[in-house]
């Protein structure tokens, strides 16, 4: 092969590489009590991450007692529509929904009642959105307490009577959805799930709620199937000497990475695997907006971001 033809081939490899679509990374998330509704922030390396619309709301809540919409989750769906769950309100039967094929213009929002059939439940906190690719349907999961339900924990007075598990429910439309079933059952307090997907194996992270002794720290089962069972033997604390909580998962590279907020200390922070097993602390690489509150990454085509750009 010539030189000539080499440096041809380079230079046709180069440009393809210019010309490519770049993924970029966005971040939902809430600030406050989560009146103001949702925000975005966006990153191209996982690190560094810019609040979008200088910092404005792209959506007011409508719907909860609250009218609140925090722990804004969103994953782009199949349909090619973004789907958003959120937390409507601190103690609401039900959980805020909408849909949008831009993150710019959004559907009318809807309230799903997913806990309304159960007169004791107390919340539905922090709902989560996952595709269950075998079984072609969505599968929408949040942390509730309903007393006496299940095994007591020990509990500080100012949390005295929440004791949370995870529940779920299915849907292929978003317009019917399956009776809600249980989903997560530890003998802890468990609040925040998100699930991932890596080398074929489905993994989901969850926080230890127990405030006496206090544990607030992240811990990860794994399964074979998205929908679980997931044992509830969970690892061992993945976060440091600091109390975390909404934790959200990012594939960067090579790693793993997952953002949770140290909420004592209002800030973000950030660890990495390889393997699921082996975690680095990346917080002091990691930069978020200020005021950046319990959200979820998820990545997106740069013609996504871009009008996003176009449309401040």
């Amino acid at each position: 092969m010539s030189r000539l033809t080499i440096l041809l081939i380079s230079a046709i490899l180069l440009l393809s590489a210019c010309l490519r679509p770049q993924d970029i990374y966005l971040f939902s998330y809430f600030t406050g009590n989560g009146e103001d509704g949702l925000h975005l922030a966006y990153s191209t390396d996982g690190l560094a991450w810019t609040a979008l619309k200088e910092g404005k709301s792209f959506l007011s809540p409508s719907v909860g007692n609250d009218k609140l919409m925090r722990d804004p989750c969103i994953i782009k769906g199949h349909d090619g529509l973004f789907h958003m769950v959120w937390t409507s309100g601190w103690w609401d039967k039900h959980i805020g929904y909408a849909s949008s094929p831009d993150l710019m213009h959004w559907s009318q929002q809807k309230a799903i009642p997913v806990m309304e059939h159960e007169p004791e439940a107390r919340n539905c906190w922090a709902p989560e959105i996952f595709y269950d690719n075998n079984n072609k349907e969505y599968l929408i999961f949040w942390s509730t307490t309903i007393p006496g339900r299940h095994s007591e924990v020990a509990t500080s007075e100012r949390e005295k009577g929440l004791n949370h598990r995870i529940y779920y429910v299915t849907t292929s439309d978003f317009n019917k959805f399956s009776e809600t079933n249980m989903f997560f059952n530890p003998d802890f307090s468990v609040i925040d799930a998100t699930i991932t997907e890596k080398d074929r194996k489905f993994y989901m992270i969850v926080k230890n709620e127990n405030s006496n002794p206090p544990e607030k720290n992240l811990r990860v089962t794994s399964s074979s199937n998205a929908q679980g069972p997931y044992p509830v033997e969970v690892s061992v604390p993945i976060t440091g000497n600091y109390w975390a909580e909404g934790p959200t998962c990012l594939q960067v590279g090579e790693y793993m990475h997952v953002y949770f907020d140290k909420y004592r200390d209002h800030q973000y922070g950030a660890i990495r695997s390889k393997d699921m097993k082996h975690w680095e602390d990346i917080s002091d690489q990691v930069s978020f907006p200020q005021g950046i509150r319990h959200g979820t990454a998820f990545k997106v085509s740069e013609r996504v971001y871009e009008r996003l750009l176009e449309n401040p």
